[in-house]
């Protein structure tokens, strides 16, 4: 039996103005479908914050800065690809000034799978019938620090 690939990745807590949370969902064609952060597996080279950056840019199209780590999650799964997988994710809150999302540097891959995204609060998360991830995604987001607006800062 041969060991599962290691796949390190960066995954993005992208908050709103509101705290909402901004969620992709994912239809694979092998599973039922799903709601994830944007972010993903580090190239060959890059570090957790480097790809934290890129995968920002390449699934949002926001260049805002990427705050520290705030989590680390170590779980299982089957990529959309369908490789069985250990990985490690390490988890960025962002909070972008502009919240107009450009989608030009998905891949084919993800064009074809994400197929929509969202701004979600908590309440409508916990009452969502599709699954989403991480698991403790709540407890996670519920935890950071609101962004200052302009308002709070008068």
């Amino acid at each position: 039996m041969s060991a599962r690939p290691q796949r390190p990745a960066a995954r993005l807590l992208v908050l709103d103005e509101r705290h909402r949370l901004l969620l992709f969902r994912f239809t694979p064609d092998d599973r039922a479908p799903f709601w994830v952060t944007p972010g993903g597996a580090l190239d060959p080279g890059e570090s957790f914050e480097q790809a934290a950056r890129r995968e920002l840019f390449e699934e949002t199209g926001f260049t805002c800065p990427i705050g520290p780590q705030v989590a680390v999650r170590h779980v299982r799964f089957v990529t959309i690809e369908g490789v069985e997988v250990d990985a490690e994710e390490r988890y960025y809150p962002v909070y972008p000034q502009d919240y107009t999302l450009s989608l030009i540097g998905h891949t084919a891959l993800e064009q074809r799978v994400m197929t929509s995204h969202r701004w979600w609060t908590p309440e409508e998360l916990v009452a969502c019938p599709e699954p989403y991830f991480p698991l403790d995604l709540i407890a996670l987001w519920t935890q950071l620090p609101r962004a200052q607006t302009q308002e709070d800062a008068l």
